[in-house]
């Protein structure tokens, strides 16, 4: 396991200087608040949150994390952005939001102290953002119980991404600040698929998240092309 902090220096600050707009849901972070009950849906049907622990890698303000938490689990999101998890915290105190716990720590760190831990893990629009997307990978499937489920979103490689999420979206819409993704960055499905099965993960589920900009509605399907989440799943030992 890599002890390292796998993080980049200039994406926690990007995010940082962010961090008072997490929960405007007309702010920079709009799109997150959109899509949240979609990708909150989705995890709820392949594995229902009810009495489940739950840990949420990379949580920023807590948008995902918060959802969780009232879906009835038990959730931690965990974050590097000092100033993102205290704007989660803040928001769980006045909103009241019981069975939710942020810390400061990374994925890998997180993984060394509490292996095996959670019936289910969620890393969403993080993998992007960090020097080694494996090592996260590798840090979430140690984190989560055999027989237990980890969920990844993250943005395709390809054209028709470069145009849609970065050029489309920061430069033309305007619906995200420009800089937010780099396209050396993004990670191709088979990418992905082949960071979880190293990591011991069996995909189970792939789902594609797709956007119309003049109506602003967001819908679930099979178009991996641009934003796509995969479900993967630990073997469980005992039924072997």
């Amino acid at each position: 396991m890599n002890t390292t902090v796998n993080a980049d220096p200039a994406e926690l600050a990007k995010f940082s200087d962010l961090a008072h707009r997490w929960w405007d849901a007309d702010g920079e972070f709009r799109p997150l608040h959109q899509i949240n009950p979609l990708r909150l849906a989705w995890i709820n049907g392949l594995c229902p949150l009810q009495g489940k622990t739950v840990l949420d890698v990379g949580c920023g303000g807590g948008i995902l994390t918060d959802s969780l938490a009232r879906s009835g689990a038990t959730a931690t999101g965990i974050d590097l952005s000092t100033k993102a998890l205290r704007i989660a915290q803040l928001h769980a105190l006045d909103a009241q939001t019981s069975h939710v716990t942020y810390r400061e720590i990374s994925a890998e760190a997180m993984a060394l102290e509490a292996p095996a831990s959670f019936d289910v893990v969620t890393c969403m629009e993080m993998l992007e953002h960090v020097p080694d997307p494996a090592s996260v990978v590798r840090a979430c499937a140690s984190l989560v119980k055999p027989g237990g489920w980890v969920f990844f979103s993250t943005l395709n490689r390809n054209p028709k991404s470069f145009l849609l999420a970065i050029v489309g979206a920061e430069y033309v819409l305007g619906m995200l600040p420009r800089g937010t993704h780099e396209y050396a960055k993004m990670i191709r499905p088979n990418e992905l698929a082949g960071f979880c099965r190293q990591a011991g993960l069996d995909v189970r589920h792939a789902r594609g998240l797709s956007h119309n900009p003049l109506t602003q509605r967001y819908w679930m399907n099979d178009d991996t092309s641009v934003n796509y989440l995969l479900a993967t799943q630990k073997p469980d030992s005992t039924a072997l």
